[in-house]
């Protein structure tokens, strides 16, 4: 599975995915992360989001 525009990760599932994009996600997002407007519904509403677009590749 590879996904996040010019970044590339693969996974069988979806939690290895996650995790071998995780790097990228605190380099090049660390401000998205760290911003408290970001709060856990909107951590859980992105992960939602990403996993359906994992499973739907």
């Amino acid at each position: 599975m590879i996904y996040s525009s010019s970044t590339t990760a693969e996974g069988e599932t979806f939690e290895e995915w996650m995790k071998a994009l995780m790097p990228h996600y605190m380099e090049a997002h660390a401000d998205v992360i760290k911003d408290p407007k970001n709060g856990k519904e909107e951590q859980m509403k992105w992960m939602v989001d990403n996993k359906a677009r994992f499973e739907a590749a």
